[in-house]
């Protein structure tokens, strides 16, 4: 990979395995939406970021420097990983099976965003039973009551922040049965009885266990945040989506566990490629 710096943005040469359109709409992460300029921009630690792609190989990104994307973009996009290596572990864990050769095929550009560990914990405890748009709609407004100002958006909310919301306030907010569950979260990582860095240490059966002593949070929640939040490519969160993907092509069963490091990877893929590639 290479970099180029210019007055207001950079422009990234030589990538494999990068799609702005896919990293960004395959579910998971909700501040980020298509821009009225073109591309895709977002929220990022508070600092709002817009991504432009015109050829496989190149990405440009704006309100940016050489030093600020090696801080914190380059980590945040995985430009450290072999995407490459990654795909052809994953086709072979899978016997040649020709589901997911589709669906490597049709996801190829997907990354894992590390996305900060509070802000996935929380947005998934919101996404319970609700939809991308609302669940989008629900983080801003957060972010908007008590996050703070940097320059065109808010930062994710700190846990202290939210503790000082309190329940009834995230009621109002219209977080519905979800407002104890967020409250609980912030008030276990704020005490401390909860800590989401440290769980990047732990393996992640250990981790998914922590995890689902807050209130609200099950195996799928702890899944995603696991897998979003804490880097735990192992994780293979089983949604809705995903449910439908192993009825509909695993009928006789799909061991989970034989899939590898990456099977969060392959996880990601299917759920691409079922909800937006394969109706």
């Amino acid at each position: 990979m290479k970099i180029k710096e210019y007055k207001n943005h950079i422009e990234l040469s030589e990538l494999s395995c990068f799609s702005v359109e896919k990293i960004f709409d395959c579910g998971q992460c909700f501040r980020f939406d298509p821009d009225p300029e073109g591309g895709v921009s977002g929220i990022y630690r508070g600092r709002k970021y817009r991504f432009t792609q015109e050829s496989e190989d190149s990405v440009r990104i704006y309100n940016t420097s050489k030093a600020d994307f090696n801080d914190n973009l380059f980590s945040f996009l995985s430009l450290d990983l072999d995407y490459d290596m990654m795909n052809i572990d994953i086709e072979g864990r899978f016997g040649g099976d020709v589901t997911i050769k589709e669906a490597i095929e049709a996801g190829k550009g997907i990354r894992i965003l590390r996305q900060d560990a509070f802000e996935t914990l929380i947005s998934f405890i919101i996404s319970q039973n609700n939809n991308i748009p609302r669940i989008k709609k629900l983080v801003e407004a957060l972010c908007r009551e008590c996050g703070e100002k940097n320059g065109d958006g808010y930062s994710f909310p700190t846990p202290e922040a939210i503790v000082d919301l309190g329940v009834d306030k995230l009621r109002e907010m219209k977080t519905g049965f979800r407002a104890p569950y967020i409250y609980d979260a912030a008030t276990k990582v704020a005490e401390g009885s909860i800590d989401l860095e440290g769980l990047k240490n732990l393996d992640t059966d250990t981790a998914l266990c922590e995890l689902q002593k807050i209130k609200g949070v099950g195996l799928k929640v702890a899944s995603c945040v696991a897998l979003f939040g804490l880097n735990k490519l192992d994780t293979f969160p089983v949604d809705v989506w995903i449910k439908r993907v192993l009825e509909k092509y695993y009928p006789e069963g799909l061991d989970i566990n034989t899939l590898g490091n990456y099977r969060g990877l392959s996880q990601q893929y299917l759920f691409y490629y079922e909800r937006y590639k394969n109706v």
